[in-house]
């Protein structure tokens, strides 16, 4: 930690720069923002003009930003990295370097300490992953972990027959180069199948060779799609036999010291497919403890903890998997079956092991206390949020009279808090992929947001925010579940990029959700509300887990983690388990091991849930291009979603359908792309740009490659210079400049 005093500043005075790298370079870890704050005892408008002192420090390279808002030198290795043995002394010392260190870069002095026996120690030319301690002066301690994996590059192809052993064709978009099958490969496929491979390193003449080391099935298979994505990204999808057998062992709940919870008409409501049904909600008027029209909800969450134990094989597979992965035609579970979809899916008319949230609200929705206990519950039914709605709409109860009019009158009040402290508030439309019994695209449907599904994530975040509390407040590890404000140099696009819109923001003028709000306020109904949306979401940081308690800026929230999910999120069974250590709630409470652990647990289970974020978006553009494959030379009106110098991103306007348009496939001419406000122009008069409606024609798409070629039917916003030069309005609604007076901005 930063001493609280520095004798460099007075306290009270904003730092210089060389402070602030003194400072962050006498740190044994990146400091947060708060501390750098209270070392030179800043306060107020300071701690503003303090964060931007910190992103002009980035900006000009000296300092990085590690874990959401922790600062370290730019020059400094991070906690654990990949080093490579260069050389060996006389006395088997090693000499190593970071792998990714830049070329003419200082190399740091780092001393290594012995293997562990379970790893061979390194040699020369050997790489490793190593946990690195500073000490001081670019220098550093490394502790070997384990030998660093294959650097040969992995990915997805098609297999061809041929008369000299086959090709592959690589199902990567932009790589068209076929690949010879190496004479040493001994794994069959044929001609068609989908095959994982692994590249060899190219020979001065010749073909490059591949070898494949898995078939993972026919092309033309139902399913084929999403496989791709899946080993694309390279999400486990098996089972070990040993993690099945935990699973398949696992026992129904007794009550033993569980409180008896089956009475309570708890009821699950999700999607009409959904299978894990990992929460149960309840809600009454609260006369107990107030009279002021407060509520008292109870969020029950299926007990994963009882049954996946820390160090058990089910542990290390789920942490390995780290959250589930979804596809229009399956799930890639965290869980085995007989947890995630049998013991562990609250079903209704069935004993279920639980852990319950119990939460009291005012009537303006802030949360006024909670509690945590282990139980035992039966659902009272399964319901989808389309027969929640339906029923709501015509005064009906599926389950008792009352029973829905308190669950939305405690979501009434909870949104009315969610509307006060400002949260963001994006409406970006969400499409579904139909698939029929075939495992074709029978069509792509909008998703109709209800107020039912509201009501469930309100709940959900009021437990989430209880959790993360109640952890806080008896000192226990928490996993928080962060979301960092928006950098500077994001602001500074997204205002730029409006700016073409005619919406002007000064410098430093949003700084708030609440601020973002007024924006899309603004440009609601109007043509261009979809990619102003689209505009802020990309502005926003991404959020991750983290035990550095940032907050979580899109939610307007100070204390947020995750706990309503464990079937399906790591994450969540890591809050579980620091719940009923921290309560006394028995066994499967967290470890002090694993405790100690949480910085590297943030980071992996961050980018597991990155992975399968990547392979989901993947596979929907897949199918996506399938399901465009069968609308070849078929008219569609579309919007542009982004531009490049190759040409246009264009996204079908009822389909959600998205496909590129070659510059050379812009009528008119050889075109003219402008880097400074992201548009392009054809000899003939045409400009294009971000929001601009235009018809396209489906010419190629390809399912298996993801790929989709458009032409354009559109000739563009002509402009003119024998016209005054005053912006008019294109077919986006917003105004069109001329050559001469192009006033829209670069957008990043």
């Amino acid at each position: 930690m930063a001493k609280r005093k520095s004798s460099e500043t007075e306290a009270g005075l904003l730092p210089d720069a060389d402070t602030i790298l003194k400072l962050l370079r006498s740190a044994s870890d990146a400091l947060p923002t708060r501390e750098i704050a209270r070392t030179f005892a800043l306060k107020g408008s300071q701690r503003s003009e303090l964060r931007h002192r910190l992103h002009e420090l980035e900006a000009a390279g000296r300092i990085e930003r590690v874990q959401g808002r922790r600062w370290r030198p730019a020059d400094t290795l991070p906690p654990v990295a990949v080093l490579e043995v260069v050389a060996v002394d006389s006395d088997g010392e090693l000499q190593v370097k970071p792998v990714d260190s830049a070329a003419g870069a200082p190399l740091p002095e780092i001393e290594v300490m012995r293997a562990p026996r379970s790893m061979t120690a390194p040699g020369l030319g050997d790489r490793f992953l190593a946990r690195l301690s500073p000490r001081g002066d670019n220098r550093y301690t490394a502790k070997p972990l384990r030998a660093a994996e294959s650097e040969a590059e992995t990915i997805v192809g098609q297999y061809r027959t041929g008369n000299d052993g086959g090709r592959i064709l690589p199902l990567e978009r932009g790589r068209q180069t076929e690949l010879a099958v190496a004479p040493t490969n001994n794994v069959e496929a044929q001609d068609g199948d989908l095959v994982v491979i692994e590249v060899i390193p190219a020979r001065r003449q010749g073909m490059t060779q591949a070898r494949i080391v898995e078939n993972i099935g026919a092309g033309d298979a139902p399913g084929a799609i999403s496989r791709i994505a899946i080993h694309r990204a390279g999400i486990p999808d098996r089972f070990p036999d040993a993690v099945t057998a935990e699973a398949d062992a696992a026992q129904p709940p007794v009550l033993g010291d569980r409180v008896d919870l089956r009475e309570l008409p708890l009821v699950t409501i999700d999607g009409a497919d959904a299978r894990d049904f990992d929460d149960a909600v309840f809600a009454e008027p609260d006369t107990d403890r107030s009279t002021d029209g407060g509520w008292h909800i109870v969020v029950a969450i299926a007990d994963v903890a009882a049954y996946v134990t820390p160090n058990s094989a089910l542990d290390g597979e789920a942490y390995k998997r780290g959250n589930s992965a979804y596809f229009p035609d399956r799930v890639v579970p965290m869980l085995p079956e007989a947890l995630s979809n049998g013991l562990c899916s609250l079903r209704p008319d069935e004993d279920r092991a639980c852990v319950a949230a119990d939460l009291w609200i005012g009537p303006d929705g802030n949360l006024r206390s909670f509690q945590f206990r282990r139980a035992l519950m039966r659902s009272a039914a399964r319901l989808t949020y389309e027969e929640v709605q339906a029923a709501r709409d015509a005064n009906q109860d599926p389950v008792a009279p009352g029973h829905l009019a308190h669950l939305y009158g405690a979501y009434k009040a909870l949104s009315e808090a969610r509307r006060v402290r400002g949260a963001l508030d994006l409406e970006l439309p969400e499409r579904r992929i139909v698939l029929s019994d075939a495992g074709q695209v029978a069509d792509i449907v909008p998703v109709i947001r209800l107020d039912s599904h509201r009501l469930i994530e309100e709940f959900m975040i009021a437990a989430n925010v209880a959790a993360a509390r109640e952890l806080g407040k008896r000192g226990q590890p928490v996993m928080y579940r962060v979301h960092d404000e928006p950098s500077l140099e994001k602001l500074e696009g997204l205002r730029e990029a409006l700016s073409g819109f005619e919406i002007n923001i000064a410098r430093g003028g949003i700084s708030r959700p609440g601020d973002f709000n007024g924006i899309l306020y603004q440009v609601r109904g109007e043509a261009h509300e979809r990619t102003v949306n689209e505009l802020i979401l990309r502005a926003q940081m991404q959020a991750a887990y983290s035990p550095d308690n940032l907050g979580h800026f899109g939610l307007g929230l100070r204390d947020y983690a995750h706990f309503t999910s464990p079937i399906r999120r790591y994450a969540d069974l890591l809050v579980h388990r620091a719940l009923i250590r921290g309560l006394g709630l028995g066994d499967g409470g967290l470890e002090d091991e694993q405790a100690s652990q949480f910085e590297e647990l943030g980071s992996h289970i961050s980018n597991t849930e990155r992975r399968a974020v990547v392979a989901e978006r993947d596979a929907n553009d897949r199918y996506t291009a399938a399901y465009l494959a069968r609308h070849i030379g078929s008219n569609f009106t579309g919007t542009i979603r982004g531009v490049t110098r190759a040409g246009l991103f264009v996204a079908i306007d009822d389909k959600g359908a998205e496909g590129f348009v070659p510059a050379s496939r812009i009528p008119g001419g050889r075109p003219r792309f402008d880097a400074r406000t992201q548009s392009i122009e054809s000899p003939g008069g045409g400009t294009y740009g971000l929001g601009d409606a235009v018809e396209i024609r489906v010419s190629e798409a390809d399912g298996l490659r993801g790929s989709t070629i458009f032409d354009l039917m559109d000739s563009g916003n002509a402009s003119s210079d024998q016209k005054k030069p005053t912006p008019r309005k294109g077919r986006s609604g917003r105004k069109r400049p001329d050559k001469r007076h192009n006033k829209r901005q670069r957008r990043r």
